[in-house]
C-alpha cells in the first residue's frame, strides 16, 4: 500500500510541475442574441469619433485635484471616468497624454493612470516640458 501511495504523490508533484498556469492572453467577445431579447445599441458620440489624440491635464486647485480633458473642465474623478469610457467605446486604441502639474501629488496620477487602464485605454503617455531650466 505504501508504495502505491508514494507512485501517487509523484505522479501528482510531476502533473503540478508540468501544468501551465498562464492566463488567456484574449478574451473573445461574442454577439449572442437570445430568443426574446432586444439588442440595446447606443450611437457612438460624433465628438469622440475624430479625435487623434486625447489630452488629460491635472491640475492643483484648492488643495485638491482638477482635470481638463481636451478643453473641457472637470471636477470629479467620476466625470472623467465616464468620459474615458466613452472614447474607449469609440476608439480603444486612442493615445492618451496625461499633463500633469507638478504641484499635484503622485497619488492622484496613478487615479488617473488607473482609470485609463481600467475602461481599456492602453496607449498611455505622459508629457514632458519642452525646454529644460539649463537651456540658454
Amino acid at each position: 500500500m505504501t508504495p502505491m501511495i508514494d507512485v501517487i504523490f509523484l505522479l501528482l508533484i510531476f502533473f503540478v510541475c508540468t501544468a501551465s498556469f498562464q492566463m488567456l492572453e484574449e478574451v473573445l467577445p461574442t454577439k449572442l442574441s437570445l430568443p426574446g431579447s432586444v439588442s440595446a445599441q447606443t450611437p457612438p458620440e460624433q465628438e469622440f469619433e475624430d479625435l487623434d489624440e486625447m489630452v488629460v491635464e491635472v491640475f492643483w486647485r484648492e488643495e485638491q485635484p482638477a482635470w481638463r480633458i481636451n478643453g473641457r473642465d472637470y471636477t470629479r474623478l467620476r466625470d472623467v471616468g465616464a468620459v474615458m469610457a466613452s472614447v474607449a467605446k469609440v476608439k480603444i486604441d486612442l493615445p492618451v497624454i496625461l499633463d500633469v502639474e507638478s504641484k499635484v501629488p503622485l497619488e492622484h496620477v496613478i487615479d488617473v493612470y488607473d482609470l485609463c487602464r481600467s475602461v481599456g485605454l492602453e496607449k498611455i503617455q505622459f508629457a514632458a516640458p519642452v525646454g529644460s531650466a539649463n537651456d540658454s
